[in-house]
């Protein structure tokens, strides 16, 4: 999963804040010129933040913005040099967390940055009713209990209890944790699922954590 995207159409100024950004705190840091590429990016690695301009050829920035919240809780911060009020509403109505105007202080921008990773990612567990991930041990509890899960099962319980109660598309799920060009087929995907429900849930034929959303994919309660 990649730390940032930055969705801008400037390809001077979205060069000039990866490379700073990689070098200041040596984030992982892909840059999308258009909105299909920073959807395209996004569907097939992920992204723990994104800087998103508005102003973008072809898809815009506000569709991009409410596409990404249909699956994922990724923290997505508006950065436009649009300041009207009813821009701002409509960026923080489709989901994004932050709206940033341009031009900005790239200071300030970096301490958001910062904050954001600090208080959403840098935690060391991540609970849920009796279930508990440890992020830097790789391990699962259930009710107390680790339980033995391989690295696949880890991740993909980690990636959808980072979005809780979002419904996540099988083949994003597919594409994060294995990888796009894996091997594998995206039936393994429901494999590791039943796998996941024997070892986390009470009743495993009727799951109360791991939620099918048929014909689109799978969502953490």
């Amino acid at each position: 999963m990649l730390d940032i995207i930055i969705v801008e159409d400037n390809k001077e100024i979205g060069t000039l804040l990866c490379d700073f950004l990689r070098k200041e705190n040596n984030y992982i840091v892909s840059v999308a010129e258009n909105g299909e590429k920073a959807l395209e990016l996004f569907e097939r690695y992920g992204a723990k933040l994104i800087i998103l301009d508005i102003n973008l050829p072809g898809v815009d920035g506000f569709a991009v913005c409410s596409k990404i919240r249909e699956t994922s809780n990724a923290h997505i911060m508006i950065a436009s040099a649009r300041t009207d009020k009813d821009d701002k509403l409509k960026g923080l109505g489709l989901g994004a967390d932050d709206y940033i105007e341009k031009p900005y202080d790239i200071d300030i921008l970096l301490a958001k940055i910062n904050g954001v990773f600090a208080r959403k990612y840098a935690t060391n567990e991540i609970i849920s009713d009796e279930i508990k991930i440890n992020t830097v041990t790789n391990t699962i509890y259930v009710r107390d209990e680790k339980i033995d899960a391989t690295i696949k099962e880890y991740e993909l319980l980690k990636l959808m209890m980072e979005n809780k109660g979002i419904t996540i598309k099988k083949e994003y799920l597919f594409n994060t944790v294995w990888g796009s060009d894996s091997e594998s087929e995206i039936q393994t995907l429901t494999v590791h699922i039943k796998w996941l429900r024997q070892k986390i849930e009470v009743d495993s034929k009727n799951p109360k954590h791991i939620i099918t959303e048929w014909g689109v994919g799978y969502r953490f309660e």
